[in-house]
């Protein structure tokens, strides 16, 4: 009897991952921070003072590499969210500042975030921009409770694309490419409350403490979800993959972000900038702006992008605050229970939801209130991040694998620069 070849009886070898596949809580996470928050921030940043400001963005890409990979090795290696870790060295009052600082920002994000895509659902379809944003609010909340995590994770990472649309603007209309060039990389720095302020509400719309929290719990969340993987401090086996992937997901997802919001500021510079319109009082004046000066290309791109990345930046901002509320209350969390087993988790994501509609109905400005909700998450970051530092470089929380000395050092810088520019703010709106 013949003996079978070695390659028939050698078991398959696995197929090679693809590199989209290794994305997930990083990419979403990026995405999201070009909420239509950070749009209007981005948009306002480059119609008040032009390429001027594109430098800013080479700097928060290392510095939001430092603190989200520390907030995502935080839960692949402990398993636990972040309110759950600083419970284990802080005082519960301080935890509950935290979270309710979280909460705060949240939901005043929420409710801008509502209100900019009410009014440019309005721009593009018969009907009040109060209807569309009340309809978001209730299509975002039904597919958070009844739609299955895996299948809403698949929804979140394909709406990431729809940031594309920003890169279409740009390229709809006339760009100084030069003097984008020279505002990126020569720093024309402006001591001006008006200078200041827009400085601050770009590091506060990029580096924004909810982006912190839902980066650790979705990768708790895939830790439960993917049946071969465990936290890394009891499997520490799966870490040279696990942390290389994270690393990558993060690299991308933040490399992402802030690539669009270089397309932002560079379309608002080129278009609104260049022909005197340097205030824009809401999203559906900064879209209708574009419409004479670049065309219904560049005005469709402007406003569909704002509903996309709305839908996308909708759950993490309900999603995050709900996980840290509920870990506070040590109560069942999670987008993977059912509404049986989750009914608390899903009534305090449902109020925070419900809250941010009733703030895009009170008639606020959402310019004005995107773009302060910026400057808060900015103030509100710091101490946050400096909970999160302590956790990442911990051995009592992390084990033998706190965050690299390299990653500690933007994290760290990172918080430094929030700090700094928070007291920048305060100096020069008293001066």
């Amino acid at each position: 009897m013949s003996t079978p070849s070695a390659s028939a009886t050698a078991p398959a070898a696995p197929a090679k991952a693809r590199w989209w596949s290794k994305l997930g809580p990083g990419l979403i996470t990026g995405a999201a921070d070009d909420d239509p928050s950070g749009i209007a921030t981005y948009t306002q940043a480059g119609a008040q003072l032009g390429y001027g400001v594109g430098w800013t963005l080479l700097l928060t890409y290392p510095l939001m590499m430092g603190i989200q990979l520390a907030s995502a090795r935080i839960g692949r290696v402990t398993g636990k969210n972040l309110t759950e870790t600083f419970a284990r060295f802080c005082p519960r009052w301080m935890v509950a500042t935290l979270v309710s600082l979280l909460l705060v920002a949240n939901v005043i994000n929420l409710g801008a975030d509502l209100s900019a895509m009410g009014d440019s659902a309005a721009l593009v379809l018969p009907g009040r921009p109060a209807w569309y944003a009340v309809g978001f609010g209730i299509v975002s909340l039904l597919l958070q409770v009844f739609l299955p995590y895996e299948r809403y994770v698949r929804v979140l990472k394909w709406l990431t694309l729809s940031l594309f649309a920003y890169v279409g603007v740009v390229f709809a209309v006339d760009v100084d490419w030069a003097a984008a060039l020279r505002g990126t990389f020569t720093p024309d720095f402006h001591w001006s409350r008006a200078y200041v302020t827009t400085v601050v509400a770009i590091l506060g719309t990029t580096i924004s403490p909810y982006l912190f929290f839902w980066q650790a719990s979705q990768e708790v969340q895939e830790i439960k979800r993917v049946a071969a993987d465990h936290p890394l401090r009891v499997a520490p086996e799966q870490a040279r993959t696990q942390l290389r992937r994270l690393r990558i997901d993060t690299a991308v997802g933040m490399g992402f972000s802030n690539l669009i919001a270089f397309f932002i500021i560079t379309a608002a510079a080129a278009t609104l900038h260049a022909h005197g319109q340097s205030r824009i009082e809401t999203t559906a004046q900064a879209a209708a702006a574009l419409k004479p000066i670049a065309g219904d290309l560049a005005f469709w791109l402007f406003a569909l992008g704002v509903l996309g990345t709305g839908m996308l930046a909708l759950p993490v901002l309900a999603g995050s605050a709900a996980e840290a509320v509920a870990s506070y209350f040590h109560l069942r969390k999670g987008l993977d229970l059912t509404l049986a087993r989750g009914r608390s988790f899903y009534a305090i994501l449902a109020a925070a939801m419900l809250l941010g509609v009733g703030i895009s109905l009170s008639g606020l400005n959402p310019i004005s209130a995107l773009y302060w909700a910026a400057v808060i998450n900015a103030v509100i970051s710091v101490p946050v991040m400096v909970a999160v530092m302590i956790a990442a470089s911990s051995p009592a929380v992390m084990g033998q694998m706190v965050l690299p000395h390299k990653w500690r050092l933007l994290g760290w810088l990172a918080t430094a620069a929030m700090a700094a520019a928070s007291v920048a703010l305060g100096v020069v709106s008293f001066t």
